[in-house]
């Protein structure tokens, strides 16, 4: 599993990319980002998740997932985010 997260945005407007793959991680982490993918129901979220109205300075994210031949790519807003997702979106930052 490759997973990618670009985010954009901010005050700033600092664009920051990361990518990891399941096959250059250790086991407990590879697993790990499978149950926060799996968790956040991603391969069934809609391709883009925007708020009600649009806020200045706020960070937008792109999530992309490529698993065992399947693709889908994610555009979340920060105010839009759903809970299911914040996780991994926080455990790709943080990496």
């Amino acid at each position: 599993m490759q997973v990618s997260l670009k985010r954009t945005g901010g005050f700033a407007g600092i664009s920051r990319t990361k990518t990891v793959d399941t096959e250059n991680i250790p086991k407990n982490e590879a697993d790990q980002l499978r149950q926060l993918v799996e968790a956040a129901d991603f391969f069934n979220l809609p391709e883009n998740i925007t708020a009600q109205t649009n806020q200045p300075d706020r960070f937008q994210y792109i999530l992309s997932v490529e698993d065992e031949g399947k693709t889908h790519t994610v555009t979340v807003g920060e105010t839009a985010m759903p809970g299911t997702l914040r996780p991994l979106i926080e455990w790709l930052q943080k990496r």
